[in-house]
């Protein structure tokens, strides 16, 4: 699988599924969570509420992922995956890493080709941004995906890109 770092917004990638950072309501939030709910319509929101109804009544599991239609996104999917709250006393990370492992799975099970993912947890959850690029990379490089060839790393603001390009960087 091929990964590619993309500085932009997850919202404009054209894509078989973009990857929602999202809360474990399912209901639309804040960041990616509420960028993603405003452009993609109410068909997202829509069967956010009946997974919750159905299958999530206490809400989606932290690193857990399920996919809904993409609405109005340029996308057929959008893929919601709960990322963890950073934590100094407590190692997460392993959360982390299942939000992008089972986001790919998900992925594999639809069918999908390309994939699109924002930085998890690295917003209003605290994950320090060149930890959260470390977690995402680890994660990425050590999938099998059957379906999925490319997996891009979208990431918000010039900062942010350069310390992923950074990162990435073998030496």
């Amino acid at each position: 699988m091929e990964i590619v770092l993309v500085r932009g917004d997850i919202t404009a990638e054209r894509v078989d599924a973009i990857v929602n950072a999202a809360n474990s309501s399912l209901l639309g939030g804040g960041g990616v969570d509420g960028a993603i709910h405003r452009r993609g319509g109410p068909a997202i929101l829509a069967e956010c509420r009946a997974l919750r109804a159905d299958r999530y009544g206490r809400g989606l599991p932290t690193g857990q992922a399920v996919a809904t239609t993409a609405g109005e996104l340029p996308a057929r999917w959008v893929i919601h995956t709960v990322g963890p709250v950073w934590s100094a006393d407590e190692d997460r990370s392993a959360l982390l890493r299942d939000c992008y492992t089972n986001s790919l799975g998900v992925a594999d099970d639809l069918g999908a080709t390309s994939v699109a993912f924002p930085l998890i947890s690295a917003g209003v959850y605290g994950w320090p941004v060149d930890d959260a690029v470390r977690q995402a990379l680890t994660a990425l490089r050590a999938a099998r995906p059957a379906t999925v060839e490319q997996a891009r790393l979208v990431l918000f603001g010039a900062d942010t890109y350069a310390t992923a390009e950074r990162i990435s960087t073998p030496g």
